[in-house]
């Protein structure tokens, strides 16, 4: 097996919600503290043992290439699959896996608009002991909205601000057996067809993750994550 850690980040997201700042950049290259978003999540990768970084490049691309070149600044050798027609992210997983050498073993695949600083060593020995083909991060569900606790009296006993729900929802982090590339499809989402599928087989894992959890959706969110950056890479 190979001593290469292999890394795809799936990087070519227009950000429509974005506009104007995905105007000349994809969505994992806003700024955020004066620096790409998906350096952030580089720089993860790299502290978790990930040696080879796949970026899957669509909309605008270039710019992901100009900024992170051969990865030798940052600790990591860069790779790049680009897009000439939209793929979809399954496709887009399954074309740039052909990059990574078929001894590879494990995948680390991830969507390019978050960060968490998850250790990826609890998501490998759920994988091991699960003989999972594909293992899956999961996160608490935020609520977006503040929240009201009452009693059966119907007494208000107290106000939550965006409180935790009693939900978990995809983080956008796997760890993929090499194996799955064949399952993957050539144009589409692999959430809708290869997890579908992998879950009917029970073979399948997630890990509930209390990790710090990234991710912009909206301008509105961009501040909050600027602070919790500060903490997570001081």
């Amino acid at each position: 097996m190979s001593d290469q850690f292999y890394a795809l980040t799936i990087a070519g997201g227009r950000g429509e919600r974005l506009k104007p700042l995905t105007d000349t950049v994809p969505k994992p290259m806003i700024s955020l503290n004066g620096r790409p978003m998906l350096s952030y999540q580089v720089e993860w990768m790299r502290s978790q043992g990930v040696t080879d970084i796949v970026f899957l490049c669509g909309y605008l691309g270039e710019t992901i290439r100009d900024f992170f070149g051969d990865g030798s600044k940052f600790g990591v050798n860069a790779h790049y699959s680009l897009e000439d027609r939209p793929l979809g992210r399954g496709g887009a997983v399954r074309k740039g896996m052909s990059q990574v050498p078929p001894d590879a073993g494990t995948v680390l695949v991830t969507n390019g608009d978050n960060v968490t600083d998850q250790r990826l060593s609890e998501m490998t020995a759920l994988h091991e002991r699960r003989d999972a083909l594909a293992t899956i991060m999961l996160a608490p569900y935020m609520s977006q909205y503040g929240t009201v606790e009452s009693d059966e009296d119907g007494t208000v006993t107290r106000f939550v601000e965006k409180g935790r729900l009693p939900l978990w929802i995809n983080a956008g982090v796997y760890l993929f057996d090499r194996s799955l590339e064949q399952r993957l499809p050539e144009v589409g989402d692999h959430e809708t067809t290869t997890f579908q599928e992998l879950a009917a087989e029970r073979r399948m894992a997630a890990l509930r993750s209390e990790a710090t959890w990234l991710t912009v959706d909206s301008q509105k969110d961009i501040s909050e994550c600027e602070k919790r950056l500060k903490t997570m890479f001081s």
